[in-house]
């Protein structure tokens, strides 16, 4: 098996399992959306590699294989700041969601007591 069919293989196969992990709401669609997105570029630099040759020389890397290293790197930042970005964003919501249910322990503690009285 070559390269390039190994590459379309690996990532099909990656294709399929985010899209059954979404499926079966076991991963949001905002979290998959990323690795949609790497697995269809893998796939179209398999298939098409001509371009992805050119596209590298165009660029000024003198072997491919050095620009595929450079997008396989590039698209594993991308990754991990999309995941960064929603984990400020959960963590932004828990807070609030702490300080409001902080703030009804505290109204609930009032009522109580004034209920006491």
């Amino acid at each position: 098996m070559n390269s390039q069919m190994l590459t379309i293989v690996l990532a099909v196969l990656l294709l399929v399992l985010v899209i059954d992990l979404v499926r079966r709401e076991k991963l949001s669609f905002k979290y998959a959306f990323g690795w949609i997105l790497i697995c269809v570029s893998a796939i179209g630099a398999a298939v098409f590699k001509n371009i992805l040759f050119r596209f590298a020389y165009w660029l000024g890397f003198e072997l491919p294989s050095n620009f595929i290293f450079f997008a396989s790197l590039a698209g594993i930042t991308f990754l991990s700041l999309l995941l960064t970005i929603f984990l400020c964003q959960q963590n932004h919501r828990n807070d609030k969601i702490a300080q409001k249910l902080g703030l009804l322990e505290k109204k609930l503690d009032d009522l109580q007591g004034s209920f006491k009285e």
